[in-house]
């Protein structure tokens, strides 16, 4: 009788002290945005010990994909358990991860002005956030990452707000080459990119200055090795996903200019079977990054 109370004891401890290290998710927060003239959504993850405690934590914007929405990261990536996990073993510090809505903005300004989804994101997204929690608002303590369209959001502001993170973690990022670009299906094309470069374009016709302004190649092609540096990056693509080519790429870019990453190719593809496997390791290298030296 004694063993089993005693088991009985341990397993209802093992259980308390599981929920202790869970992370609080707050699945739905909105923010009413002057530049888009509408609310946006996102969800937040605030660790474990956010609500007992007084101190700041570094924060992590985390991107997801087209056609998905602030809540993908959460339902199908399972972040917060993944999140939770590294906390309590110690791969990463404590954090706080948020997730907006981006829609299918590509997280970056329309060429007619119609959805400024970056001035919004960084005039108005993350000032609101970092006000709103105990989120330390100092570059070194600051990160995003991203899969897919998120990953490509996740270069373009790291390469053009190099003051703002410290970190970058594109997964599986939606980089496209000149080439790519001039060979899409003209329904494709026009379905998925029209509304960010401009309408009814064909062939070389699409290689305009929205392109190029917004070209994460041309970009890091024609930024100086030394503002290149200025964030870490962690770069993670599977060896069968259609994104492989624009990734390798990026990482060959980064090489010719002496510019230190971790390029990553793992087996798999464009899946969650995949993002999910990676995760943990995009925030660890991104927990690196906030830790003190």
């Amino acid at each position: 009788m004694k063993h089993l109370i005693a088991a009985c004891f341990l397993a209802l401890f093992s259980l308390a002290a599981n929920a202790q290290s869970r992370g609080k998710v707050i699945e739905t927060q909105n923010i009413q945005s002057k530049i888009l003239s509408k609310n946006v959504a996102y969800t937040v993850y605030l660790p474990s010990d956010y609500e007992t405690s007084n101190r700041t934590y570094p924060v992590v914007y985390l991107l997801h994909g087209y056609t998905d929405d602030n809540t993908g990261w959460l339902q199908f990536g399972e972040v917060n358990r993944y999140a939770d996990k590294a906390i309590a073993e110690g791969t990463i510090p404590p954090m706080i991860i948020v997730m907006p809505n981006g829609g299918t903005s590509w997280y970056v300004n329309a060429y007619d002005g119609k959805e400024s989804y970056e001035d919004f994101f960084v005039k108005e997204f993350i000032p609101t956030v970092e006000k709103t929690f105990r989120i330390k608002a100092e570059k070194k303590y600051r990160a995003v990452a991203g899969l897919s369209m998120g990953g490509y959001g996740t270069m373009i502001y790291a390469l053009k707000y190099p003051e703002l993170f410290a970190a970058a973690a594109p997964l599986s990022a939606a980089i496209y080459d000149d080439e790519t670009a001039v060979n899409t299906a003209d329904a494709r094309y026009e379905a998925v990119f029209g509304q960010l470069y401009g309408r009814g374009l064909k062939g070389k016709e699409r290689l305009n200055k929205s392109w190029y302004d917004n070209s994460v190649l041309k970009i890091v092609e024609t930024k100086p090795a030394d503002d290149l540096k200025k964030v870490r990056y962690w770069i993670d693509c599977g060896d069968d996903d259609f994104l492989t080519k624009g990734n390798s790429l990026l990482h060959i870019l980064l090489t010719d200019k002496k510019v230190t990453h971790e390029y990553r190719v793992r087996d798999g593809g464009h899946s969650w079977t995949y993002w999910r496997t990676g995760i943990t390791d995009a925030l660890a290298f991104i927990g690196d990054s906030f830790r003190q030296k």
